[in-house]
């Protein structure tokens, strides 16, 4: 297991270069949405990753960028909502918006759809799908039977990290994650949960 080494992002060091071209959407328990701020103030903040010095204001650029994130998402009327009175899934928009604001080159988002309920879940894949075109997507999920219908490739990661150059979730490739065998229950066609099996059922 290795202790320490090197984080290259785009073939350099990590550095504050580096890592403003990517934009990270974190868990929505994460962000304090009592704060009172509107949305295209939050959206905004995800800008200061593109500045420096002490006097780090924002500009019309700055507005105009925040504004296309929320257009991105077809989330333009969110814009003077107060961030409290978001749902779940308009929270993960403006979330998202927050990190596209930036212009960033890679999409990390960290479980996105713990809080939000299956139909909201499924536009959330679906907007993703829309944005994968233009941007590297990297998700990090426990919900593996559901996004291998969403993804072209996986990573398994249990102290070791397993990668898979395909979108296809199998029990070996589960089985060699978690080092035991396991089962996986569908309803119908679509992958639903994964089971560890500890032992013989019999």
């Amino acid at each position: 297991v290795p202790y320490s080494g090197e984080i290259f992002l785009f073939g350099e060091p990590a550095c504050p270069k580096t890592r403003a071209k990517i934009g990270y959407v974190p868990q929505s328990h994460a962000f304090d949405f009592s704060f009172p701020i509107t949305v295209h103030e939050m959206v905004l903040t995800g800008r200061m990753g593109n500045k420096t010095g002490f006097m780090r204001r924002y500009t019309p650029e700055d507005h105009r960028a925040a504004q296309h994130a929320l257009s991105r998402l077809s989330a333009e009327k969110l814009g003077n909502r107060p961030v409290k009175e978001l749902s779940g899934g308009e929270r993960q928009r403006a979330l998202i918006a927050r990190a596209l604001a930036g212009n960033p080159e890679i999409l990390i988002l960290d479980e996105p759809t713990v809080y939000v309920d299956t139909p909201t879940e499924e536009h959330f894949y679906n907007l993703l799908t829309s944005l994968s075109r233009d941007i590297t997507i990297l998700m990090i999920t426990h919900d593996i039977g559901v996004v291998s219908r969403h993804v072209n490739r996986v990573a398994c990661l249990n102290r070791r990290l397993f990668m898979h150059e395909s979108d296809q979730v199998s029990p070996e490739m589960i089985a060699r994650t978690y080092g035991c065998p396991v089962d996986i229950i569908t309803h119908g066609d679509i992958p639903h949960r994964v089971l560890e099996r500890h032992g013989d059922d019999s």
